[in-house]
């Protein structure tokens, strides 16, 4: 029977006991850490080791196996106790590399270190050490035989040295020495290191992955002409514009050819007038389907040099990928066995009752060809992907198989592991956090819907400050063309101010959809999130300039976002206490305190509110792991309004604030930092 004296366990980050990936960004820290002991009083040394995986070692679907320390590629990152709890320890790894990586725990007993500890107890007491100094010298030597390179020479010269000295004293002046100390830790044999059975899985992404600015459109409405859709080179003329806004990712409601089969008309009618363009998402007709361009808006040369374009300014694409199809798409008559039928032959359409859609049809993943229906959306997504796409919205993800997804996904990244997959889902929370467990990098929210002080810090502190984050990435989109919430509907303009702040301040990623930024709000009818005259079903033209745009509060906020670190992460999320329940306030800091910023939001759109909020020490003072906080709130210091860039001094932990929703319901303040 193998015995076993040290215990390696909760190890963290891990999801689902490794089932799953834990994600990261490139340049990250990952905190890694694990509950590491042994029987006894010797001391114990640990480290993480982590290696970028090729893709032909990739495994899905599977738990982790046990960890290969022979291999050559391993890194090795050393962990260190937390004297804040008890056999608690910490390293942090910092992956370079788009893709998957792999890490696993190694501990084995400090002989070296326990037995100086014992020494020294020793020599304190004024015990004769003549014969700890011998078995000290024997340590020495095990790590000799061990070690290697210039480690390895300098320590066989201070073993000389301390064999050679003349008296026990020198001796145990040397041994005590902690360069000594270092030497015997790089050529430690480790003779009973002991493994974490596992290795855990990492997934680690791009920085859009985890931050960005989206901003939806739909191609076909970016034109002057209300009589017909816009082309695709019309719609490159609004690109520079919306790139000064500052956003990072344009989002393309499908492009697809559309089915005319039961084409629905404005406002979602089922009454269709001759040049009524359709639902996007009816995708497919004569021209082609999934892999086809719409005519209307040009060809896929037309496309190429949109993205291009877009590229040039900064913008990435992304494309809806909503696997349904018209009646018209060519795998209905290609594919019959793809689609669902009733008892009287024909296919069956999509419905959400009381909805119906009688111009899509869902696919059935139940066929018997599911072979060939996983690779044939497979093969839409690599031929987006060869086309340069990198980012792809998922519509209603969760009405698919999640084995679809962990396949299909898995696959897209053995070529391309910088593809994006946004999850559109809104669904039950279990289901949304299994999506981004199978390997979607972002998820749609529930954050249209949380408009109070206390639903935001609950929701935000359950996205961003418990184990969900460790795979979750939530994207705050304000509002979709199918969520126009009661709170802009009735806010008017500083609702939208209010929801945009929000929404790009407490979350990395956000987007809008467009005629966000005009203030959109007239509802299809009372109670209804829907918009009327959506240009979901009818050709559009907008006036980007018309009054009461907030454009100019949007191209400031995205700049802030850019220039201020803080706000590209999501852990690093504080609410702070204040006097009015109308009044949210929460801080976000960069590591070491190097920025430090304050948001303080009014989230009542028809009322001034006034109030104080509390600044607390953590934002003036670093408090190292395990040790309490020192210092204190500055008598007086000095920040700066982001928004509006003027100057407030402030004076102890409480301080008011007045915010007036007609003019700023908020403020984004950077706190100067104090000086000694």
């Amino acid at each position: 029977m193998q015995q076993v004296r040290i215990v390696i366990e909760n190890v963290t980050p891990r999801v689902d006991c490794g089932r799953f990936a834990a994600k990261a960004v490139v340049g990250d820290k990952v905190e890694v850490a694990a509950d590491i002991w042994k029987d006894g009083h010797e001391l114990l040394r640990a480290a993480v080791l982590w290696r970028k995986l090729p893709a032909d070692e990739l495994s899905f679907g599977t738990m982790p196996a046990a960890p290969d320390r022979k291999r050559l590629d391993w890194r090795e990152s050393v962990l260190l106790t937390d004297p804040a709890f008890n056999d608690r320890w910490h390293a942090t790894i910092s992956p370079h590399e788009v893709g998957p990586h792999a890490f696993t725990v190694v501990a084995w007993t400090d002989r070296f270190g326990s037995f100086v500890a014992e020494l020294k107890k020793k020599v304190e007491a004024g015990q004769d050490v003549s014969s700890e100094v011998l078995e000290g010298l024997h340590i020495i030597d095990a790590s000799i035989k061990a070690g290697h390179g210039r480690d390895r020479v300098s320590l066989i010269e201070t073993r000389h040295a301390v064999a050679a000295a003349k008296t026990t004293a020198k001796q145990v002046e040397l041994i005590l020495d902690p360069s000594l100390a270092e030497l015997v830790a790089c050529c430690d044999p480790r003779d009973d290191l002991q493994s974490c059975p596992a290795e855990f899985p990492l997934w680690v992404d791009r920085e859009r992955g985890r931050f960005g600015a989206w901003y939806e459109i739909f191609a076909r409405s970016q034109g002057t002409d209300p009589t017909r859709g816009a082309t695709f080179s019309e719609a490159e003329a609004r690109l520079p514009e919306i790139a000064a806004m500052g956003f990072d990712v344009l989002y393309l409601a499908p492009i697809h050819p559309i089915g005319r089969s039961h084409r629905k008309g404005p406002n979602n009618s089922e009454d269709c007038r001759p040049g009524d363009p359709g639902s996007p998402w009816a995708i497919g007709a004569e021209p082609g389907g999934h892999d086809a361009i719409h005519p209307e808006l040009g060809t896929l040369a037309d496309f190429d040099h949109f993205v291009a374009a877009a590229r040039g300014l900064g913008l990435e694409i992304a494309l809806d990928f909503a696997v349904q199809c018209s009646p018209d798409h060519p795998w209905v008559g290609q594919h019959p066995g793809w689609f669902s039928k009733r008892p009287d032959g024909t296919i069956k359409h999509a419905e959400n009752p009381p909805k119906k859609y009688q111009d899509i049809v869902p696919i059935n993943f139940d066929t018997e060809d599911r072979e060939g229906l996983y690779q044939a959306l497979l093969e839409v997504v690599r031929f987006w992907a060869k086309r340069g796409v990198r980012i792809f919205r998922v519509d209603n993800p969760h009405t698919k198989p999640v084995s679809f997804w962990e396949w299909l996904i898995a696959r897209v990244h053995r070529d391309h592991p910088d593809v994006l997959f946004l999850a559109e889902a809104f669904t039950r929370p279990k289901r949304m956090k299994m999506l981004a467990k199978l390997g979607f990098t972002q998820s749609y929210s529930y954050f249209t819907w949380r408009n109070s002080r206390p639903e935001l810090e609950e929701y935000a502190t359950e996205l961003f400050l418990t184990d969900s984050a460790d795979y979750l990435r939530p994207n705050f989109f304000a509002n979709t063309p199918d969520i126009l919430h009661e709170y802009l509907q009735k806010g008017g303009r500083p609702a939208f101010m209010v929801r945009l702040i929000l929404a790009a301040t407490l979350s990395p990623s956000y987007g809008i959809y467009s005629g966000f930024e005009l203030c959109e709000k007239r509802a299809l009818a009372a109670g209804s999130e829907e918009y009327l005259d959506s240009e979901k079903y009818q050709h559009k033209t907008w006036d980007w300039d018309r009054p009461g745009n907030i454009k100019e509060l949007v191209t400031t906020v995205n700049r802030i976002r850019r220039t201020h670190s803080a706000l590209a992460l999501g852990r690093n999320l504080r609410f702070l206490e204040s006097s009015n329940p109308n009044i949210i306030a929460y801080a976000k800091t960069t590591p070491e305190l190097a920025e430090v910023l304050v948001m303080v939001v009014n989230v009542d759109p028809h009322n001034v509110q006034d109030g104080t909020i509390r600044l607390v020490p953590g934002l003036f003072h670093r408090a190292e792991r395990g040790k309490a906080l020192v210092g204190e709130v500055p008598t007086s210091y000095e920040l700066t309004d982001l928004l509006t860039e003027s100057t407030y001094t402030w004076r102890g932990e409480w301080n008011y604030i007045r915010l007036d929703p007609t003019w700023m319901p908020a403020h984004i303040l950077q706190i100067k930092p104090p000086t000694t």
